[in-house]
């Protein structure tokens, strides 16, 4: 019998293999805007799939996760960044540790005209990465998982996170934002653009980068991810 509600898509999701798996690029569920949550899912199983998400998360391991991408569609992700890096890296992109969030129908907006630009990653995606210029504060608005309402202000990576996992809930892939000429197989990453920012990468391989930006420093590339 075909599913046909999301509870029993869900359902079926919840009874099948874990960690859950992955949907990689290509399959429609990433390219369709997500629903809005509007309660779709009983309590109990809207907990269980977001613990699910946050287990698969882990596995991966990336520091975010969007229902879509595990082929559910619906507006919900989860983050968390235990943003273990050195301090040369934590200076030069913002990275600082995220605790375990809900994001329930998020979106978000600039604040200021400050610019980003760092390679990024993606678990969709899996073994390539790419430099994606993207603002460094943003205004997130939505819900958490108890319904309480969201309206706060990410910077450096942890606003990152939220615009690419939100960005996931729109159908889109930061390759679609990325400079393309910066796209680099992991391993090249590591061999190559491992510094804390991509000024190294961009001057090698031939890619602008944002004037305003925490990547106009001359130190180098970056390999880090935002999945």
């Amino acid at each position: 019998m075909p599913t046909t509600t999301l509870s029993e898509l869900v359902d079926e999701l919840l009874s099948g293999t874990r960690p859950l798996p992955i949907l990689s690029a290509g399959v429609p569920v990433l390219r369709r805007p997500a629903l809005p949550y509007e309660g779709q899912l009983p309590a109990d199983q809207l907990d269980r799939l977001l613990t699910a998400m946050r287990e698969a998360m882990h596995s991966a391991p990336g520091v975010g996760l969007a229902a879509p991408q595990i082929g559910v569609p619906l507006r919900l992700a989860v983050i968390e960044d235990p943003a273990e890096v050195t301090a040369e890296v934590r200076e030069a992109r913002g990275r600082v540790p995220q605790p375990y969030r809900v994001l329930v129908n998020p979106r978000y907006e600039p604040v200021g005209d400050g610019r980003a630009a760092f390679f990024e990653g993606c678990l969709s995606v899996p073994g390539w990465q790419a430099v994606v210029d993207r603002p460094d504060r943003i205004r997130l608005r939505g819900q958490d998982e108890t319904g309480r309402e969201l309206d706060e202000e990410f910077t450096g990576w942890p606003a990152r996170i939220v615009q690419h996992e939100t960005d996931h809930l729109d159908g889109v892939l930061y390759l679609d934002l990325a400079e393309t000429r910066s796209l680099s197989s992991a391993e090249a990453v590591s061999d190559y653009w491992s510094q804390p920012t991509p000024a190294t990468a961009a001057h090698a391989l031939g890619f602008p980068l944002p004037n305003t930006t925490r990547a106009a420093d001359d130190s180098g590339g970056t390999g880090a991810t935002a999945p």
